[in-house]
């Protein structure tokens, strides 16, 4: 869901326990983040609760135990910023990786609102900010908060 095209997505969220896991790396992106996720679990009147970890490695986990924990689904939030190192992939493949697998292996859709990018502009101009382009937080959020309507319908559909 990313920039044009990206489609307009409402969502009733009602009963639904999701947990937002959010990284603690550059403040000023995480804020903007966190508010526009807040503000599409609020609309959608969502049940939510929030935790924090160190970075955006640790999202995986912190997914993991969320969605094991009995959430409906998971919203993680990280930013990751290129430097001069390889670090920057190994963070973003491990991230996107993991993310994946918690997914899949345990069927609670994760919302992927981890920004991968080349310098601090290009995430403050997706970090749904005053003066941002994108509210990759809200799009992440209304993601998982629609994939979860989808699966819990799609059983009905199968299971009836």
């Amino acid at each position: 869901m990313s920039g044009v095209g990206a489609p307009s997505v409402t969502v009733d969220g009602t009963g639904l326990r999701v947990v937002v896991v959010a990284a603690s790396w550059h403040e000023q992106v995480m804020d903007g983040l966190l508010a526009g996720a807040r503000r599409a679990l609020v609309a959608a009147g969502a049940d939510w609760t929030e935790v924090r970890v160190p970075g955006s490695f640790e999202l995986p986990v912190a997914a993991s135990r969320a969605a094991a924990g009995g959430a409906d689904a998971v919203v993680a939030l990280g930013v990751v910023i290129r430097g001069g190192t390889p670090h920057f992939e190994y963070v973003c493949s491990a991230a996107t990786s993991g993310l994946t697998d918690v997914s899949v292996r345990t069927g609670v859709p994760v919302g992927f609102g981890v920004l991968t990018c080349d310098d601090e502009a290009q995430a403050l101009d997706r970090a749904g900010l005053e003066g941002s382009h994108e509210d990759k937080g809200a799009e992440a959020a209304e993601a998982a908060l629609a994939t979860a309507v989808v699966l819990r319908d799609l059983g009905r559909v199968v299971h009836s």
